[in-house]
């Protein structure tokens, strides 16, 4: 599915910024057919869905030393989960299941962002409603695991249709969601690009409703 390049990147956080670094190598190096990037990318496939912790056999392949060294902040040994570490982990297992098979496409893109990527999945002027079904699914996650699930379900269909992404801003959307009112700046995010992206698809007499499609709940008040 070919698409024009967004006109204008958003700025990436440190966490988008280091998920963004990884992802090239792991991609250059997939598509170049590297058995060490090939490897990599079957062992992030597994955590596909899954918080960190869930998956410690994936430690030192997610994360690495440049993780910890641009972070502004030490983790807390102690806590049972660090928000920006599950934000990147998530991002790269998920671009794991994105690339596999895909060996002349790039699927981490940026400026490609997950309402945009969702759009593209559907006809011009028109909605899938399973589609749009499975976004307001993800933007209205009560939880990270729901939805690091929620996620995989929509990037199964982004590989299906050749539709790409981009892993380092996904990540500061996801490290954004676990903070203090931050599902409702995130669903907005998403909810606009869906928008944005439908808009320079159809006819200007088309329309979808967008009360419909933003992802709304009232679980952010924590």
């Amino acid at each position: 599915m070919t698409t024009t390049a967004p006109k204008h990147l958003p700025d990436l956080q440190w966490v988008g910024a280091f998920v963004d670094e990884r992802v090239r190598e792991i991609q250059n190096g997939y598509l170049q057919d590297r058995s060490d990037a090939v490897a990599t990318l079957a062992q992030l496939r597994r955590g596909a869905g899954k918080t960190i912790a869930e998956v410690p056999e994936l430690w030192g392949l997610t994360l690495d030393d440049r993780f910890y060294k641009n972070a502004p902040y030490a983790p807390d040994p102690g806590s049972e989960h660090d928000p920006a570490e599950d934000a990147a982990h998530v991002a790269l297992t998920l671009y794991g299941v994105h690339q596999q098979s895909r060996r002349e496409d790039r699927m981490h893109q940026r400026g490609r962002d997950l309402g945009g990527a969702v759009r593209r999945l559907m006809p011009p002027g028109d909605i899938d409603e399973p589609v749009r079904r499975r976004f307001v699914q993800a933007g209205t996650a009560h939880d990270l695991p729901a939805l690091a699930y929620r996620l995989r379900e929509i990037v199964v269909l982004l590989r299906r249709d050749s539709v790409a992404l981009d892993y380092g801003l996904l990540a500061d959307r996801i490290h954004r969601f676990q903070q203090l009112g931050g599902r409702t700046t995130v669903r907005a995010a998403w909810g606009r690009a869906f928008h944005a992206a439908s808009a320079a698809a159809v006819p200007t007499d088309a329309s979808a409703t967008a009360d419909d499609t933003t992802p709304e709940t009232d679980e952010d008040h924590e």
